[in-house]
């Protein structure tokens, strides 16, 4: 178990770790410790090699029969067309999924920062730069504003340090550090107020500290550990798939046996012989084959392709194919708040001044005492005009001033500082000396309470007087109530004096102060963030916020974003709580929350275990190192591409470019319609299988002439291909996202889709085998009994290829009508279909009917085809509306 630093003194951290804050270590000491620990470096998983990416497309369960159909097309019934068609499809669906899931690890590493910061150490009583990675325990590390934390240390000395710990904690407002041992045994991460953290950032002050752990012993380090050994999850759509597999081995197992039964049984006895026995086996080998929609997993995969790029225009990019799709599933979005719901920028929002609360949107005179003192005790450096660096509270306050159309610079220029109180954690106060003419302008800003006892008069309207014990009531009630709103406040107090100080201290520059003002600062919700809770909650997703923030902040956003309704206080839970809470009675009651607060990387990956358990289907956004184990745990992990970091990015299964939470909700549309266009695809695909099945089965069944195994293919090479993918690209249902979540236990065969199969394939088959009756009795060849078998498998052939064009029209909606005016909106799909159409009537050219064994059909003829397809329409749309009436109903 890793020493609990924060709670030892110094002395005994140097005595255990064998160093001295004063001298640092011995060169030949950094050296040996950096053998015997390693470099200062986050361990990853090995990347797969390509030709294993490529061995891993060959796994699913759909790939495996298709694989076998192939095998037994050829060395059984010595279809090695067929065969070799299959394994072209296989190898190519192969191939397109190697190549997007590169793709997309090329953006993402794209996104990240490779550049390893140096640190500054002390080591021989020399201060001396080195790169972060040979950083080793006992090294004395130096820090100020604007350096990243290289490695867990424990702090020894601090003046006026903040850190950023975001990242790691959640918390969106820097953290106040000092160097004193804590007292306790169990105290939270976002508290060890004297350790710094590895990954995190100093935004205001100095300090030094004491290394107590590098690469994977740092608390982010552990992070990557859990990560390393997390279990990737199955995602629908690869459940989805293995699940079809396996509905099609037992249908093409069932039809082997049945065809080989009867043709046996149907036999004189006398025949019944091994010759026998191997041409039905063949037979029952063929139909099975003609059973697999053996470009389905390529049309899927073209399906989730297109996808990607339709959502990498929104700015979303996808680093696992499935991902498109699980999004569409969705029924929880736990969410980070800071930086994914919020902006992550400190931003000002009322001013108390003149007894009055002001919103951030009213103009303020750049004279008025209140903005000069916010901006004038203010160590925010502006670069490039307007670029600012500096602690997040204190920018805040010149981006208020800016945004108020002041120019802030020449305002410096004008009360140029002379003298300073720097912060201290102790009096919670900062100050300042301005220039002022001929007089000097003290500017003073802290905690409100802090402030009010050095004040003595307050400015009301220009007008300075005594202030009285109520108005110092009134203030701080002002102060309980913007804070109770989750706003961070800051008392503001000035004067004006006639000369410099000689010895500039608290006691003198922070006393006999005129109270100014308040300023109430948030990171605020994202502008889009509230309107896409509310699409979400349409779509019958719910939004969960899990935050390392403090509870009245975390429920104050909740309720401004809609997750909860004002005073929901029962629905707000923090980490402490959460732990008392054994894992069977949150199992239960994870509904009854949906904000989280003051929550470790341990209790985001519980919380999404807790949904996964009530067989949700869970999306984790996040941006920090903290946000990746649940990340991982989650069935989609959604991570930010600008303020995330590598470890997030890494964990996750897509990443939103632009960190805008809108951006997820345009990714669930997009994944509904992606399951909706593969359920479409599917439907059109077995429908027509299932007919072909059942037309060869009953032809053979009933002694008639029998399709060829060249027109089957043609068929299958013509209708399966174009028009299948062209239902790929159909666009947005109207009312998608109205629609309720389709369940953890939906697949592609839910909604009515696998009865739509049987009875379209059965009516399929049936205008096949008519127009096949027909066939035998109209006709120029009337009268010639070969002649006329020949015109009536013609038609039979025809029939059934332009029938299954036809039906891919029903196939645009499964229980809507297609007679609507937007059902040829889709130029791909209308131009598949007539390319389609052409191809399959050009088998009758004269110099095509010998290659593929058909006759030249005269006008009543193909009047019949045409009207079968026509039927094929009809009789489904009559069905589908009945289906509607009785849903209704």
């Amino acid at each position: 178990m890793a020493k609990k630093y924060y709670v030892e003194s110094i002395p005994d951290i140097e005595k255990d770790l064998n160093t001295s804050v004063k001298d640092g270590l011995s060169a030949s000491d950094a050296k040996a410790r950096l053998e015997q620990y390693g470099p200062n470096a986050l361990a990853s998983k090995k990347k797969q090699s390509m030709f294993m990416r490529f061995i891993d497309q060959f796994k699913d369960f759909m790939i495996i029969v298709l694989i076998i159909a192939a095998i037994l097309s050829g060395v059984l019934a010595h279809e090695w067309t067929d065969a070799a068609i299959i394994m072209i499809v296989v190898i190519l669906n192969a191939i397109l999924g190697v190549f997007q899931e590169a793709r997309s690890e090329a953006a993402i590493d794209a996104l990240k920062e490779m550049a390893t910061p140096d640190a500054h150490v002390r080591r021989d009583d020399t201060i001396v730069t080195i790169p972060s990675t040979e950083l080793v325990p006992g090294d004395v590390v130096l820090l100020e504003a604007g350096d990243v934390v290289p490695a867990d240390l424990r702090l020894n000395q601090a003046h006026s340090l903040k850190i950023e710990e975001s990242a790691l904690t959640g918390e969106s407002v820097p953290v106040e550090k000092h160097a004193e041992t804590l007292e306790g045994e169990d105290i939270a991460l976002a508290d060890r107020v004297n350790m710094a953290y590895s990954n995190t950032n100093v935004t205001y002050g100095r300090a030094e500290g004491i290394v107590t752990s590098t690469g994977m012993h740092t608390e982010v380090g552990k992070i990557a550990t859990m990560l390393n050994n997390a279990d990737e999850t199955d995602t629908p759509l690869k459940r989805n798939l293995n699940q079809l597999g396996k509905t099609l081995t037992i249908m093409i197992l069932a039809i082997c046996v049945i065809v080989f039964i009867v043709g046996v049984l149907k036999a004189d006895p006398a025949e019944r012989n091994s010759t026998l026995m191997i041409n039905m086996f063949l037979v029952a080998v063929s139909l099975a084959v003609a059973a697999i929609p053996e470009g389905l997993p390529a049309i899927v995969t073209i399906i989730l392709a297109l996808g990607t790029q339709t959502m990498a225009k929104h700015k979303a990019i996808v680093r696992k194919l499935p991902a498109v799709e699980t999004l569409g599933a969705t029924d929880i979005i736990c969410s980070d708040k800071t930086g994914t719901l919020t902006q992550n920028r400190m931003t000002v929002e009322k001013v108390f001044y003149d007894k009055k609360l002001h919103d951030n949107s009213e103009s303020i005179s750049e004279n008025n005492p209140a903005l000069l003192a916010m901006t004038l005790a203010n160590d925010t450096k502006i670069e490039n005009g307007g670029d600012l660096l500096g602690d997040p509270t204190e920018t805040a306050l010149i981006q208020f001033a800016f945004d108020q159309n002041i120019d802030v610079t020449d305002l410096l220029e004008k009360y140029k500082r002379i003298q300073e109180v720097p912060f201290d954690s102790e009096r919670k106060l900062m100050s300042t000396v301005n220039k002022d003419g001929e007089q000097y302008f003290v500017a003073v800003k802290g905690a409100p309470d802090m402030l009010l006892q050095r004040v003595t008069r307050i400015e009301n309207g220009g007008q300075v007087e005594p202030i009285t014990d109520k108005q110092k009531q009134n203030i701080l009630a002002q102060n309980k109530q913007m804070a109770q709103q989750a706003l961070r406040v800051l008392g503001l107090a000035y004067k004006k004096v006639d000369q410099l100080y000689t010895d500039p201290t608290t006691d003198n520059v922070e006393q006999d102060l005129i109270f100014a003002g308040l300023v109430g600062m948030i990171d605020p919700e994202r502008g889009e963030a509230k309107a896409a809770v509310a699409e979400a909650k349409s779509a019958g997703i719910r939004t969960v916020m899990i935050t390392g923030d403090h509870q009245i902040t975390a429920q104050a956003i909740a309720e401004r974003l809609g997750i909860i309704e004002k005073g929901q206080d029962s629905r707000v839970l923090t980490g402490a709580e959460l732990d008392k809470l054994d894992d069977e009675y949150f199992k239960q009651h994870v509904g009854d929350y949906s904000v989280y607060a003051r929550v470790s990387p341990e209790h985001k990956v519980r919380i999404v275990k807790a949904w996964q358990a009530n067989d949700k289907i869970v999306a984790m956004t996040g941006d920090g190192v903290n946000d990746a184990p649940s990340l991982k745990q989650a069935d989609i992990g959604i991570g930010m591409g600008i303020t995330g970091t590598e470890v997030s990015k890494g964990a996750s299964d897509m990443v939103l470019a632009d960190d805008n939470f809108a951006t997820i909700v345009e990714a669930v549309k997009q994944g509904r319609k992606v399951f909706s266009n593969i359920q479409k695809a599917i439907l059109y695909l077995m429908s027509c299988n299932v007919g072909e099945v059942l037309t060869v089965f009953m032809m053979t069944m009933l002694g008639w002439d029998i399709l060829a195994p060249v027109q089957l293919l043609w068929i299958n090479l013509v209708t399966d291909t174009l028009p299948a993918i062209a239902l790929g690209v159909e666009p947005v249902e109207a009312g998608i996202m109205k629609r309720k979540p389709r369940g953890k236990k939906s697949n592609f065969f839910s909604g009515g889709v696998a009865s739509s199969i049987i009875y379209q394939g059965i009516l399929e088959g049936i205008l096949v085998l008519g127009a096949y009756q027909i066939g035998l009795h109209v006709g120029p060849h009337v009268g010639d009994p070969s002649l006329q078998h020949g015109d009536a498998l013609t038609m039979a052939f025809l029939t059934l290829g332009l029938i299954q064009l036809f039906h891919a029209i029903n196939s645009k909606y499964v229980h809507q009508s297609i007679f609507r005016s937007h059902t040829f909106s889709n130029k791909w799909f209308n131009g598949a279909i007539i390319i389609a159409a052409v191809i399959m009537a050009a088998v009758e050219l004269p110099f095509m009917t010998k290659f593929f064994d058909v006759t030249e059909l005269d006008g009543p003829q193909w009047l019949v085809i045409l009207i079968a397809g026509i039927l094929m329409v009809l009789i489904v749309e009559i069905v589908k509306f009945c289906q509607r009436k009785m849903g209704k109903e």
